[in-house]
């Protein structure tokens, strides 16, 4: 006889209903699942860090993750994975927290639409404002001897390699192989000089250990113009960075002191007295719920202080504020770069920027900076969408309130001008640096550094006309700023460019402060081990040019005024002496110790 079988389950419309069997102490569990979300929230927020901001991306995922672990616990608890028969009590507890993921998921679908550039291009050509009537032979100041010799001849690349022999000095406090430079170098003007700084972090996780206590004893500042590196040693150390964990690392202290806050890359700055802060650039949505990214303000972070003193500033303040005028670096380099390409793709419709492309401007593939009124301008080439040789012209943006000045200039983009620049040097296989923007006499120059790839170090200099990239006439290389210009300037008056600069003022050495003919020149000594021997034949006479480790330029000598260099071998120890500064300096002795 045929056992009698007896369905349960409940039918409605010829669908059957699953028996919700709710396990046992199931009201506990629901307490203990409830509990365990909480501090898996917590946690998550501990570690994620997202901005408690409705146009926040990140918001969304912690909290579609906050309700899908509830329904985690709620199956953990329940032990349906050995229980199977409890999977339609937890897919009943799990209604709720499927709905707030649906809402979340609904919502940022509609803020995405909302935000997409397809129906708000008008708004992204707008997010930048940007001036079109102005001159750069007027506006741009021409060089004279002082501000030449002052411009700086190091990419980030050369002055990532000398910050890191700023570090020998704390081999003498004791700090031995403890700490490494941190790999972000601010570009500033700091008293009027072009200088990059560079905090500290740990040189592993086990110096993390027995250093956090007292944190990084100071940065490095590395002086664009005269290529010299110097490590500050600060008074209090610097506690909270990006480079510590825990409470100590800069995005969680700001979370926790700024919980709604949108922040870009912190960057590392120093006032006028040398005083260290975290620049930690205050971001906003503006179009719609998440798109047309921008600066509001920021807060200003007291590098050296042990609570992590903070203090906020509206954009306002900041760009009125006379006492805020030493903040340089408020607008990310590449979100100033996005926010002009909106402007240059869609300033005649979004769907012009795809058929006709009448009017799309874009900028180049890189930028380089200029201190103009005591801030730093992002500069970057601008070419047609059509085009990749030539350019349309320049555009200029203040990184502390994003004035925005294009400038009408045809000629070469910026990687024409370093293949023009190499191509002078190609015996030698030296490299350019990305150009900087001169103005030479009415003339927008390229100038660029050439540095020895093997080493990174700076050997020759170059100036590109850039209208006249193409033409080999319209370019000058040289060993140093006096000579390269010089050489410059003879190219463009034999185009009949008159050129307002004496290149034999351009300082090289230091001179006397009293301004008498005969230079203070002082005679300098370098020790160390020579790291690289190389020779070359002048006029007859055999040149040595000694690289020592502890220097980053070559010293020359001939044979015939210093015989023992002849037998110098590298790893040799050995006393120079010399005057002046540059790429290679002419050395008065070289002694064996």
């Amino acid at each position: 006889m045929d056992p009698i079988k007896v369905d349960f389950s409940k039918k409605d419309g010829g669908r059957k209903k699953e028996i919700v069997i709710p396990p046992e102490k199931s009201a506990l569990k629901i307490v203990l699942s409830i509990i365990c979300t909480i501090i898996f929230a917590l946690g998550a927020f501990y570690f994620m860090m997202p901005a408690l901001n409705f146009k926040s991306y990140d918001f969304y995922i912690y909290l579609g993750m906050v309700a899908a672990s509830y329904v985690v616990f709620n199956g953990l608890f329940a032990n349906v994975l050995a229980k199977p028969e409890y999977i339609p009590y937890v897919k009943k507890r799990a209604i709720v927290p499927g709905i707030v993921i649906g809402i979340l998921i609904v919502v940022v679908g509609i803020g995405y639409l909302a935000s997409c550039e397809f129906f708000r291009a008008d708004s992204y050509s707008k997010i930048i404002d940007v001036r079109t009537d102005s001159d750069f032979s007027k506006d741009i100041p021409e060089e004279d001897a002082e501000s030449f010799s002052a411009i700086p001849k190091l990419d980030e690349d050369a002055a990532a390699q000398l910050a890191t022999r700023a570090l020998g000095v704390l081999e003498e406090k004791g700090y031995v192989s403890q700490f490494t430079v941190y790999p972000q170098y601010t570009q500033i003007n700091y008293k009027d000089t072009p200088v990059r700084v560079a905090p500290l972090q740990y040189a592993s996780i086990i110096k993390w250990f027995t250093n956090t206590r007292n944190g990084f004893p100071g940065y490095v500042v590395i002086d664009m113009a005269n290529e010299s590196t110097e490590f500050v040693e600060l008074e209090n150390s610097i506690r909270i960075s990006p480079a510590e964990h825990f409470n100590k690392l800069l995005k969680r202290h700001l979370r926790f002191e700024y919980p709604t806050f949108m922040f870009a890359e912190a960057t590392f700055e120093i006032d006028d007295e040398g005083n260290p802060y975290w620049i930690c650039a205050r971001l906003d949505k503006t179009i719609g719920l998440f798109g047309g990214t921008d600066v509001i303000g920021a807060v200003v972070v007291k590098a050296d202080s042990d609570s992590g003193e903070s203090a906020y500033y509206t954009i306002e303040e900041i760009e009125n504020n006379p006492e805020l005028q030493w903040l340089d670096r408020i607008y990310d380099s590449d979100l100033l770069v996005q926010q002009y390409n909106y402007y240059g793709k869609y300033q005649n419709g979004f769907w012009n920027s795809i058929l006709g492309q009448k009017g799309v401007i874009t900028t180049t593939a890189n930028y380089n900076y200029l201190a103009k009124d005591d801030d730093v301008w992002m500069y970057t080439g601008v070419t047609s969408v059509t085009s990749d040789q030539s350019i349309t012209g320049f555009v200029l943006i203040n990184q502390r309130t994003k004035e925005s000045v294009y400038y009408r200039v045809t000629g070469g983009t910026e990687y024409s001008a370093q293949q023009a620049a190499e191509g002078r040097v190609k015996d030698l296989g030296y490299t350019a640096t990305f150009p900087l923007l001169l103005n030479i006499g009415g003339e927008p120059t390229y100038f660029m550094s050439l540095k020895d790839p093997t080493n990174n170090i700076v050997q020759q200099y170059a100036l590109i006309n850039v209208a006249q990239y193409n033409n080999n006439k319209m370019g000058a290389t040289g060993t140093d700023l006096a000579k390269c210009l010089a050489s410059y300037i003879s190219a463009l008056e034999e185009s009949g460019i008159k050129v307002d600069i004496n290149p034999e003022d351009v300082v090289v050495d230091p001179v006397n402060p009293d301004g008498n003919d005969e230079p203070a020149k002082e005679l300098l000594t370098a020790s160390g081990v020579v790291a690289d021997i190389r020779t070359a034949v002048i006029d007859g006479d055999s040149y040595y040019y000694i690289k020592l480790d502890s220097n980053a330029a070559y010293f020359s000598i001939a044979a015939a005024d210093e015989e023992s260099v002849v037998i110098l071998n590298v790893g040799d120890a050995v006393t120079v002496t010399y005057e002046g500064s540059g790429a290679i300096i002419e050395a008065e002795s070289i002694v064996k110790n």
